[in-house]
């Protein structure tokens, strides 16, 4: 199983961390080692005093392919959930210093939370899925699928010119403006179309 993960795929977040819109997906992976499953707690990594979270709409692979065509890339998933793609900002912007992979940054144990799947059939529009982030009650990020620089189908697409994709394999989309910093003690909340798909508490 592999976590694939779509970054910059928001105008609003690439501009709010300064960075350029990117002309094509800029892909990177998690190991399995990073799912954080059943709404269990992160506990603060030593390495990172900055810590970020990052709302994503997640896809989950339902068949095999490589080299999917557009046309034919719904095919391919049929179920969304809401993850968090924890960030090690601090490491990470010391690994773009150097010009460094990211993997230390955003790979490490725990960093990808994942709420349970739905049914895209049971969305209003499956291609305008609305989803919010609540730190400790307080509305902080609020996205539309509708916005994606790269819409779904694009990046099965993409991503399956270079790896196989597999039933089971799941895609981080991307995450819309109002990342921000956690503190132990916070409690994170993920909604999608107003139902509540994900907690996460900071310890």
């Amino acid at each position: 199983m592999k976590i694939i993960c779509i970054g910059r795929n928001y105008i609003d977040h690439a501009k709010e961390l300064k960075n350029p819109v990117p002309k094509k997906p800029l892909v990177f992976m998690k190991p399995p080692s990073a799912l954080l499953i059943n709404n269990k707690p992160l506990y603060y990594p030593e390495f990172t005093k900055d810590l970020h979270y990052e709302l994503e709409v997640v896809l989950k692979i339902a068949k095999n392919g490589r080299h999917v065509q557009d046309e034919f890339a719904s095919d391919y998933y049929d179920q969304v959930a809401l993850g968090i793609d924890f960030t090690a900002r601090d490491v990470q912007a010391k690994c773009k210093e150097k010009g460094h992979p990211w993997e230390i940054a955003k790979g490490f144990d725990n960093s990808a939370a994942l709420s349970n799947f739905v049914n895209l059939s049971k969305l209003p529009d499956p291609k305008a899925i609305k989803f919010q982030m609540k730190r400790n009650g307080k509305l902080v990020q609020n996205g539309n699928t509708k916005d994606l620089i790269f819409s779904f189908d694009y990046i099965i697409s993409y991503v399956s010119q270079y790896f196989k994709l597999q039933q089971g394999d799941i895609i981080y989309t991307g995450t819309p403006a109002g990342v921000g910093p956690v503190q132990i003690g916070d409690v994170l909340e993920g909604f999608l179309e107003g139902d509540k798909l994900l907690e996460t508490s900071i310890k």
